[in-house]
């Protein structure tokens, strides 16, 4: 077994190195999770019965089947809307204004948030990386900052103190514990606001050292960049200008708007009987809820854009067609990481790494609840992963000890979703190989300033939050 386990170190070291040295993760992580199962007792077993094309037919494309399954739809809307933003000059009007609003120095935290708005009102985070990263462009081009610092903008905004802290944010990460702690998603609303708020200063403040003190790239350089990117801005031929700032703000509204008018009024009384038939996979209404409202609201606000914004863009055929396929790549690197995951997850050694995670510190719930989730989500490569795993092994235990040691249910909450937003974003996360894919940035170049505000800066409130609540208890 500790040979199994060492070749899941070797893997995953494999596919952090070689991701951030620029290879495509679509090749990269099937060869990486057959690496690890060479080194494990079921491949020595059954190495003569097909097990690699097993693992890779079945168990990998099996899992990055049913990701494409259920969020190719937010890839796409949220692609077509993020392109049809940009060509129309709508996400240039915003841009100008914030940066009118605010001036040019505060360009990061303008598209900050951006992201945090959208996040917070329940947009996917993958909708939100494609519909601000041309609001962003446009801000960091006009303060004449290096382009190299959009994604982690864009992570600090979309994958922290919105994802994990705020109370009340719909993220999954903060509805995964209420079933498990009899919870709401405002559990300690004092303590996610501090820890929120520790994200938000701290990755602010970074970010805008960082862009201080780093030069903009030769011309050369900068074309190169704008040549290879997915969703750039239309260039300007002169002959039309672009809306302005209230209408242009009128599709994002519909997003945040239309997402809580569909999740909370209308779909709810929907009669979905139906879905529990075999044909619609034996479902239900709330497993369907979340995707069915924002797959509804993008697509009303791109219908408005086709509809009301054609004076602004000439070749809408053409926007909508670049948009569908600047969806395809992101999507797919996103669930080959899940396919990844599936795999380790699926191996008779990754059991002893979890569970002698899992016994770590067992006398004091918040510190072994936290260092648990932390790691799993960072092997899996996913927050709601290594969350979702924690919790289902030992949320009861967790909960139990909780209350032995008079340790709140809201606390244990707080604790675990921030946990869950740490150490996910290693470089093989799906997420951010999927925004530096969006924002045309390799690892090289922009991962480090990622981690520094997605996984060091979340630490420290984690950190924060852990002295906080041993000393006075949730609040």
């Amino acid at each position: 077994m500790v040979i199994g386990i060492i070749g899941l170190i070797i893997s995953l070291t494999a596919l952090m190195f070689f991701a951030y040295r620029g290879i495509n993760v679509l090749i990269l992580a099937p060869l990486c999770a057959l690496l690890a199962l060479l080194f494990q007792n079921e491949f020595w077993l059954d190495s003569s019965n097909g097990i690699l094309l097993a693992q890779y037919t079945q168990v990998f494309m099996g899992a990055l089947t049913k990701y494409l399954l259920h969020y190719f739809p937010l890839f796409l809307t949220g692609a077509i809307f993020g392109k049809l933003m940009s060509d129309t000059g709508a996400a240039l009007a915003i841009g100008e204004k914030i940066s009118d609003t605010l001036g040019p120095k505060h360009a990061v935290l303008a598209s900050v948030m951006a992201c945090g708005i959208l996040t917070y009102g329940g947009v996917s985070l993958f909708v939100v990386a494609f519909s601000v990263y041309p609001i962003a462009l446009a801000l960091f081009d006009r303060a004449k900052l290096n382009r190299r610092f959009i994604p982690a903008t864009i992570a600090l905004g979309s994958f922290t103190f919105t994802m994990t802290a705020l109370p009340g944010t719909p993220s999954v990460q903060n509805a995964i514990p209420m079933p498990f702690f009899g919870t709401t998603l405002f559990a300690a609303p004092g303590l996610g606001l501090i820890a929120g708020a520790i994200m938000l200063v701290l990755g602010v403040m970074w970010l805008n050292h960082r862009t201080a003190q780093t030069a903009l790239p030769s011309l050369e350089g900068e074309l190169q960049d704008q040549n290879s990117l997915p969703l750039k801005l239309a260039e300007s031929d002169g002959e039309t200008s672009g809306p302005s700032f209230l209408i242009s703000m009128i599709p994002l509204l519909i997003v945040v708007v239309g997402n809580l008018i569909l999740s909370q009024l209308i779909i709810p009384h929907w009669n979905v009987a139906y879905l529990a038939l075999p044909k619609y996979g034996s479902s239900d209404l709330k497993s369907v809820q979340g995707l069915w409202s924002i797959i509804g609201s993008v697509s009303l606000a791109i219908a408005f854009i086709l509809l009301f914004f054609r004076g602004y863009q000439k070749d809408m055929v053409g926007s909508l067609n670049k948009g569908t396929m600047g969806a395809l790549l992101p999507v797919f690197n996103t669930a080959s990481e899940v396919g990844y995951g599936s795999v380790i997850a699926g191996l008779a050694a990754f059991d002893v790494v979890k569970n002698s995670v899992l016994n770590i510190a067992p006398s004091n719930p918040l510190i072994s609840e936290s260092i648990a989730i932390n790691v799993l989500s960072g092997i899996t490569g996913s927050a709601s992963g290594g969350l979702s795993i924690g919790l289902e092994i030992l949320g009861a235990k967790y909960l139990e000890l909780g209350r032995q040691l008079g340790i709140s249910p809201e606390l244990l909450h707080r604790v675990a979703t921030l946990s869950c937003g740490s150490f996910d974003v290693l470089p093989h996360n799906g997420a951010v190989i999927s925004l530096l894919t969006i924002c045309a940035m390799t690892h090289k170049r922009s991962y480090f300033d990622i981690f520094v505000v997605a996984c060091l800066i979340p630490a420290v409130s984690i950190i924060v939050v852990l002295i906080l609540g041993s000393s006075f208890g949730s609040f």
